[in-house]
Protein backbone atom coordinates (compact mmCIF):
# COMPACT_ATOMS: atom_id res chain seq x y z
CA UNK A 1 0.00 0.00 0.00
CA UNK A 2 0.99 3.34 -0.64
CA UNK A 3 -0.19 6.72 1.34
CA UNK A 4 0.89 10.22 -0.65
CA UNK A 5 2.02 12.37 2.29
CA UNK A 6 3.66 15.65 2.67
CA UNK A 7 5.63 15.64 -0.75
CA UNK A 8 6.58 11.89 -1.21
CA UNK A 9 4.18 8.59 -1.21
CA UNK A 10 5.38 5.78 1.29
CA UNK A 11 5.09 1.85 0.79
CA UNK A 12 4.07 0.20 3.58
CA UNK A 13 2.09 -2.96 4.74
CA UNK A 14 -0.05 -4.00 7.90
CA UNK A 15 0.12 -7.41 9.20
CA UNK A 16 -1.95 -8.16 12.73
CA UNK A 17 -5.44 -7.45 14.04
CA UNK A 18 -5.46 -3.67 15.92
CA UNK A 19 -8.18 -5.33 18.12
CA UNK A 20 -9.42 -8.51 19.16
CA UNK A 21 -12.21 -10.07 21.05
CA UNK A 22 -11.23 -11.30 24.53
CA UNK A 23 -13.73 -12.50 27.25
CA UNK A 24 -16.55 -11.13 25.92
CA UNK A 25 -15.24 -7.47 24.70
CA UNK A 26 -13.03 -6.01 21.93
CA UNK A 27 -9.19 -5.53 23.12
CA UNK A 28 -6.98 -2.62 21.44
CA UNK A 29 -3.47 -3.80 20.81
CA UNK A 30 -0.42 -1.22 20.41
CA UNK A 31 -0.17 -0.19 16.61
CA UNK A 32 3.51 -1.07 16.43
CA UNK A 33 5.67 0.98 13.29
CA UNK A 34 9.10 -0.73 12.00
CA UNK A 35 11.58 1.78 11.23
CA UNK A 36 14.41 -0.07 8.81
CA UNK A 37 18.24 0.25 9.13
CA UNK A 38 20.36 2.35 6.03
CA UNK A 39 20.00 4.86 5.42
CA UNK A 40 18.53 3.37 2.03
CA UNK A 41 17.40 -0.22 3.33
CA UNK A 42 13.91 -1.56 3.46
CA UNK A 43 11.41 -3.18 5.29
CA UNK A 44 12.26 -6.44 4.20
CA UNK A 45 14.32 -8.24 6.56
CA UNK A 46 11.83 -7.57 9.80
CA UNK A 47 9.11 -9.78 7.83
CA UNK A 48 11.65 -12.64 8.17
CA UNK A 49 12.53 -11.75 11.70
CA UNK A 50 9.81 -9.93 13.95
CA UNK A 51 6.83 -11.17 11.90
CA UNK A 52 5.83 -13.60 14.30
CA UNK A 53 4.92 -10.13 16.91
CA UNK A 54 1.71 -10.03 15.02
CA UNK A 55 0.44 -12.31 17.83
CA UNK A 56 1.07 -9.04 19.95
CA UNK A 57 0.92 -6.19 17.83
CA UNK A 58 -0.48 -4.93 14.84
CA UNK A 59 2.22 -4.54 12.73
CA UNK A 60 2.79 -1.26 9.83
CA UNK A 61 6.08 -2.31 7.64
CA UNK A 62 7.63 1.17 6.41
CA UNK A 63 9.71 1.96 3.65
CA UNK A 64 10.95 5.47 4.30
CA UNK A 65 11.04 7.97 1.45
CA UNK A 66 12.92 7.20 -1.30
CA UNK A 67 14.09 3.71 -0.04
CA UNK A 68 12.18 0.29 -0.72
CA UNK A 69 9.10 0.54 -2.46
CA UNK A 70 8.76 4.00 -1.34
CA UNK A 71 8.03 6.26 -4.97
CA UNK A 72 11.40 7.80 -5.81
CA UNK A 73 11.99 11.27 -5.14
CA UNK A 74 14.73 14.69 -4.61
CA UNK A 75 17.53 12.55 -3.52
CA UNK A 76 17.97 15.95 -1.17
CA UNK A 77 15.40 15.72 0.31
CA UNK A 78 16.24 11.82 1.86
CA UNK A 79 17.16 13.56 5.42
CA UNK A 80 16.80 12.40 9.09
CA UNK A 81 14.15 15.46 9.58
CA UNK A 82 11.70 14.28 6.48
CA UNK A 83 11.89 11.09 7.89
CA UNK A 84 10.65 11.83 11.29
CA UNK A 85 8.31 14.22 10.00
CA UNK A 86 6.90 11.39 7.18
CA UNK A 87 6.21 9.04 10.20
CA UNK A 88 4.21 11.44 12.14
CA UNK A 89 2.20 12.30 8.61
CA UNK A 90 1.64 8.51 7.73
CA UNK A 91 0.12 7.79 11.47
CA UNK A 92 -2.13 10.49 10.69
CA UNK A 93 -2.80 9.24 7.47
CA UNK A 94 -3.79 6.18 8.76
CA UNK A 95 -6.13 8.00 11.75
CA UNK A 96 -3.98 6.76 14.58
CA UNK A 97 -4.15 8.85 17.47
CA UNK A 98 -0.97 7.18 19.10
CA UNK A 99 1.50 4.50 17.60
CA UNK A 100 4.57 2.52 18.96
CA UNK A 101 7.39 2.94 16.83
CA UNK A 102 10.01 -0.13 16.96
CA UNK A 103 13.38 1.39 15.20
CA UNK A 104 16.45 -0.90 14.22
CA UNK A 105 19.62 0.69 13.41
CA UNK A 106 19.14 4.28 11.34
CA UNK A 107 15.83 3.55 12.09
CA UNK A 108 15.94 3.74 15.98
CA UNK A 109 17.69 7.14 14.79
CA UNK A 110 14.23 7.84 13.06
CA UNK A 111 12.41 7.06 16.38
CA UNK A 112 14.41 8.55 18.71
CA UNK A 113 13.90 11.90 16.86
CA UNK A 114 10.23 10.72 16.69
CA UNK A 115 9.58 10.50 20.35
CA UNK A 116 11.63 13.59 21.00
CA UNK A 117 9.50 16.08 18.66
CA UNK A 118 6.04 13.99 18.60
CA UNK A 119 6.13 12.86 22.65
CA UNK A 120 2.41 13.33 22.72
CA UNK A 121 1.54 11.06 19.52
CA UNK A 122 3.92 7.24 21.46
CA UNK A 123 2.27 4.91 23.24
CA UNK A 124 6.33 2.99 23.55
CA UNK A 125 9.38 2.91 22.41
CA UNK A 126 11.94 0.49 21.10
CA UNK A 127 15.03 1.14 20.16
CA UNK A 128 17.48 -1.66 18.73
CA UNK A 129 20.99 -1.51 18.25
CA UNK A 130 21.20 2.19 17.28
CA UNK A 131 22.99 5.02 18.55
CA UNK A 132 21.77 8.96 19.74
CA UNK A 133 24.58 10.67 17.92
CA UNK A 134 26.90 11.03 15.03
CA UNK A 135 29.43 9.44 17.47
CA UNK A 136 29.25 6.00 16.98
CA UNK A 137 30.97 6.34 13.23
CA UNK A 138 34.24 7.05 15.16
CA UNK A 139 33.96 4.20 17.84
CA UNK A 140 32.87 1.51 14.66
CA UNK A 141 36.00 2.80 12.67
CA UNK A 142 38.29 1.92 15.79
CA UNK A 143 36.51 -1.24 16.63
CA UNK A 144 36.82 -2.30 12.67
CA UNK A 145 40.74 -1.52 12.86
CA UNK A 146 40.59 -4.08 15.95
CA UNK A 147 38.68 -7.15 14.53
CA UNK A 148 38.12 -6.57 10.39
CA UNK A 149 40.06 -8.71 8.06
CA UNK A 150 41.67 -6.46 5.69
CA UNK A 151 38.47 -7.13 2.64
CA UNK A 152 36.35 -6.08 5.67
CA UNK A 153 38.19 -2.65 5.69
CA UNK A 154 38.77 -2.29 2.09
CA UNK A 155 34.86 -2.32 1.46
CA UNK A 156 34.75 -0.06 4.72
CA UNK A 157 35.97 2.75 2.98
CA UNK A 158 33.26 3.33 0.73
CA UNK A 159 30.82 3.55 3.93
CA UNK A 160 33.02 6.11 5.33
CA UNK A 161 33.90 7.76 2.72
CA UNK A 162 30.33 7.90 1.37
CA UNK A 163 31.83 7.04 -2.34
CA UNK A 164 29.90 3.92 -3.01
CA UNK A 165 29.16 3.47 -7.33
CA UNK A 166 27.07 0.66 -7.89
CA UNK A 167 24.65 -2.02 -6.17
CA UNK A 168 27.40 -4.28 -6.82
CA UNK A 169 29.52 -2.33 -4.55
CA UNK A 170 26.74 -2.34 -1.98
CA UNK A 171 26.16 -6.11 -2.35
CA UNK A 172 30.20 -6.82 -1.82
CA UNK A 173 30.40 -4.65 1.57
CA UNK A 174 26.81 -6.54 2.66
CA UNK A 175 28.84 -9.73 2.23
CA UNK A 176 32.11 -9.38 3.25
CA UNK A 177 30.98 -7.17 6.35
CA UNK A 178 28.32 -9.99 6.86
CA UNK A 179 29.94 -12.11 10.19
CA UNK A 180 30.84 -8.51 12.06
CA UNK A 181 26.96 -7.39 11.54
CA UNK A 182 25.30 -11.32 12.31
CA UNK A 183 27.06 -13.84 14.75
CA UNK A 184 25.07 -16.37 12.98
CA UNK A 185 25.83 -14.93 9.67
CA UNK A 186 24.83 -17.35 6.90
CA UNK A 187 25.90 -16.64 3.41
CA UNK A 188 23.21 -18.50 1.41
CA UNK A 189 19.81 -16.90 4.06
CA UNK A 190 22.38 -13.81 2.99
CA UNK A 191 21.93 -14.28 -0.44
CA UNK A 192 18.14 -14.72 -0.45
CA UNK A 193 17.56 -12.03 1.83
CA UNK A 194 19.51 -9.58 -0.30
CA UNK A 195 17.19 -10.72 -3.90
CA UNK A 196 13.84 -9.79 -1.48
CA UNK A 197 15.18 -6.81 -0.63
CA UNK A 198 15.05 -3.06 -2.36
CA UNK A 199 18.54 -1.01 -1.57
CA UNK A 200 19.50 2.34 -2.32
CA UNK A 201 23.32 3.49 -2.17
CA UNK A 202 22.59 6.52 -2.90
CA UNK A 203 20.59 6.99 0.15
CA UNK A 204 23.87 5.21 2.36
CA UNK A 205 25.93 7.64 0.45
CA UNK A 206 23.90 11.24 1.19
CA UNK A 207 23.62 9.89 5.34
CA UNK A 208 27.38 8.79 5.94
CA UNK A 209 28.32 11.87 3.46
CA UNK A 210 26.26 14.29 5.47
CA UNK A 211 23.82 14.25 8.33
CA UNK A 212 24.63 10.89 9.65
CA UNK A 213 27.87 13.23 10.84
CA UNK A 214 26.32 16.22 12.60
CA UNK A 215 23.07 14.49 14.38
CA UNK A 216 23.08 14.84 18.22
CA UNK A 217 19.83 13.64 20.20
CA UNK A 218 22.04 13.29 23.06
CA UNK A 219 20.80 16.42 24.71
CA UNK A 220 17.08 16.29 24.23
CA UNK A 221 16.77 12.56 24.92
CA UNK A 222 15.67 13.40 28.82
CA UNK A 223 12.43 14.61 27.37
CA UNK A 224 11.25 11.37 26.31
CA UNK A 225 8.18 10.44 28.06
CA UNK A 226 6.79 7.16 27.07
CA UNK A 227 8.19 3.74 28.42
CA UNK A 228 10.87 3.04 26.13
CA UNK A 229 12.89 -0.41 25.34
CA UNK A 230 16.50 -0.25 24.74
CA UNK A 231 17.83 -3.25 23.38
CA UNK A 232 21.67 -4.11 22.57
CA UNK A 233 23.82 -6.47 21.10
CA UNK A 234 27.21 -7.19 23.39
CA UNK A 235 29.57 -7.70 19.92
CA UNK A 236 27.88 -4.75 17.48
CA UNK A 237 30.26 -3.42 15.62
CA UNK A 238 28.82 -0.62 13.82
CA UNK A 239 26.44 0.78 17.03
CA UNK A 240 28.85 -0.64 19.95
CA UNK A 241 26.34 -1.34 23.15
CA UNK A 242 27.50 1.50 25.12
CA UNK A 243 25.65 4.01 23.05
CA UNK A 244 22.78 2.33 24.35
CA UNK A 245 24.17 2.20 27.50
CA UNK A 246 23.81 6.36 26.89
CA UNK A 247 20.42 6.15 25.62
CA UNK A 248 18.64 4.22 28.79
CA UNK A 249 20.73 6.34 31.38
CA UNK A 250 19.55 9.70 29.46
CA UNK A 251 15.53 8.76 28.97
CA UNK A 252 13.95 8.54 31.84
CA UNK A 253 11.62 5.41 31.89
CA UNK A 254 14.00 3.39 29.84
CA UNK A 255 14.99 -0.22 30.17
CA UNK A 256 17.96 -1.89 28.88
CA UNK A 257 18.76 -5.71 27.68
CA UNK A 258 22.15 -5.99 25.88
CA UNK A 259 22.47 -9.40 24.35
CA UNK A 260 25.58 -11.40 25.28
CA UNK A 261 25.54 -13.50 22.03
CA UNK A 262 24.66 -10.77 19.32
CA UNK A 263 25.94 -8.25 17.43
CA UNK A 264 24.33 -5.79 15.32
CA UNK A 265 21.58 -8.14 13.92
CA UNK A 266 19.82 -9.48 17.49
CA UNK A 267 16.78 -10.70 15.75
CA UNK A 268 18.77 -12.84 13.89
CA UNK A 269 21.68 -13.55 16.42
CA UNK A 270 19.50 -14.37 19.22
CA UNK A 271 15.53 -14.79 17.46
CA UNK A 272 13.53 -16.33 21.03
CA UNK A 273 15.46 -13.98 23.19
CA UNK A 274 14.21 -10.70 21.10
CA UNK A 275 11.17 -11.76 20.07
CA UNK A 276 10.48 -12.74 23.77
CA UNK A 277 11.91 -9.73 25.04
CA UNK A 278 9.64 -7.47 22.70
CA UNK A 279 6.64 -9.32 23.62
CA UNK A 280 7.14 -9.01 27.05
CA UNK A 281 7.31 -5.08 26.79
CA UNK A 282 4.49 -4.40 24.62
CA UNK A 283 2.36 -6.74 26.63
CA UNK A 284 2.84 -4.56 29.42
CA UNK A 285 3.33 -1.47 28.18
CA UNK A 286 0.40 0.76 28.24
CA UNK A 287 -0.99 1.15 24.24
Amino acid sequence: MRAKVRDAEIYFDVDGLGLVPREGQMVQRPTLFLLHGGPGGDHSSFKTQVADLRDTAQLVYVDHRGSGRSSPGDPATHTLDNNIDDLDALREHLGLERISLLGSSYGGMVAQGYAIRYPDRLANLILVATAPSFRFIEDAKRILDERGTPDQIRVCQWLWDANFESLEQLHEYYREMGPMYSIRFDREKFEASWECGIRNFEQLNFGFGGFLQTFDFTDQLHTITCPTLVLAGASDWICPPHHSQIIADLIPRANLKIFAHSSHSIAADEPDAFLATVRGFLTYAPV
